[in-house]
């Protein structure tokens, strides 16, 4: 089984939670093999329909990923005239580069903002970023939990701005009743295999309701063609593959059963970690997350993630470095997001799956609790 730490108490056991379905799986595996279709074909589209029902959308659009989702809204955006080179797009400064990636490979300007104590996009900070040349905003639904979508969507209509989500971390989550991917304008998802909702391999898609906007996605993911041989854009080559439609049909309907069991699990945590060095997460007023990863806060990460090793419980963290510390962006090397930057410094995620059994989830308790109290 492919584990994430090879440690008694794993961050993540890809290997169990695909084990589960392992003949539904290979049911479906079977099928797309005889089918003679491999690319764009029924598989596909009733994943799409099925997706798009799960999200509360009239469309989803299979890609090749979710950074691949998020960067073809935008280019979309631009063929439509929503968009043009150089605007801005507001989008959280603590966030997986991905995100920024999307942004300036399509030619626009990324306004990074701080997060609120949930660690996404803080609303109360988006409008004092509003400019002339805005046009976006781009909230993450970061860890597994909604940005505030009634806050953000609030500054959207006063200034005719568009919003696109960020769902590769949130599959299921709520805000308000409404899932993510259908909360904004356009939203991208991630399935890669360690999301709550993996493929097993690269996959992603887009949610909408806007029907032109979905028509131009389905053109630029297959270069640009709606008929075959006639390109109306300069498109790329970004489709969600049948046999990976297939096993995310299997996926999709242990999907709210595995985020009931992570929440169960979050709560537990919650309730039992009581550490003064350890600063465990807030949810958001009106949000059900969905708990992609369970993310502590130590100032003395380091010493805590050494604790956690030796007691066999595997660990990640998420991020390292924030996306203006990084090379790619050595250009806003010399900005400061203090909030963001503690952040970077002391998040560690802990384990938390739908195979994790009562037993593993008292030792990562008893072991976060045990941890010397004197730093």
């Amino acid at each position: 089984m492919f584990l994430l730490n090879n440690l008694p108490i794993p961050f993540l056991d890809l290997g169990g939670i695909n084990a589960r379905d392992r003949e539904a799986l290979i049911a479906a595996f079977t099928r797309v093999l005889d089918s003679g279709w491999y690319v764009l074909g029924k598989e596909v589209e009733a994943f799409e329909a099925e997706y798009a029902a799960y999200c509360g959308t009239r469309h989803c659009i299979g890609v090749g990923n979710g950074l691949d989702a998020l960067v073809l809204v935008l280019r979309a955006w631009l063929e439509l005239g929503v968009l043009k080179a150089g605007d801005e797009v507001i989008v959280p400064a603590n966030t997986y580069i991905a995100t920024i990636l999307a942004i300036t490979g399509n030619g626009l300007t990324p306004v990074l903002v701080e997060p609120d104590a949930t660690m996404n996009l803080d609303a109360a900070l988006i409008e004092q970023h509003v400019g002339p040349r805005t046009r976006a905003i781009l909230p993450v639904h970061l860890y597994g939990q909604t940005a505030n979508m009634t806050a953000i969507n609030a500054v959207a209509r006063k200034h005719g701005l568009k919003v696109l989500e960020d769902s590769a971390q949130a599959h299921g989550a709520q805000h308000a009743g409404v899932c993510a991917g259908a909360l904004g304008d356009a939203s991208g998802h991630s399935f890669f295999p360690s999301k709550n909702f993996g493929a097993l391999g690269d996959a992603g898609a887009v949610t909408t309701n806007d029907s032109a906007l979905a028509d131009t996605l389905r053109a630029l993911r297959n270069y640009g063609s709606h008929k075959k041989y006639e390109n109306l854009y300069k498109g790329v080559n970004s489709r969600l593959d049948e046999l990976q439609a297939a096993l995310l049909r299997v996926k999709l309907a242990r999907l709210d059963a595995d985020n009931q069991r992570r929440r169960a699990i979050a709560a537990r945590y919650l309730y039992e970690i009581q550490h003064p060095h350890i600063t465990l997460p807030v949810a958001g007023d009106h949000n059900e997350p969905v708990w992609h990863v369970f993310v502590v806060r130590s100032p003395a990460r380091e010493a805590l993630q050494a604790h956690l090793h030796h007691a066999g419980i595997g660990t990640l963290i998420h991020y390292p470095l924030p996306p203006h510390h990084q090379q790619a962006y050595r250009e806003w090397r010399e900005r400061s997001y203090p909030i963001t930057e503690a952040i970077h410094r002391e998040v560690l995620s802990i384990p938390i799956s739908p195979v994790m059994s009562d037993a593993q989830v008292e030792a990562v308790v008893a072991a976060c609790n045990a941890w010397p109290r004197r730093r």
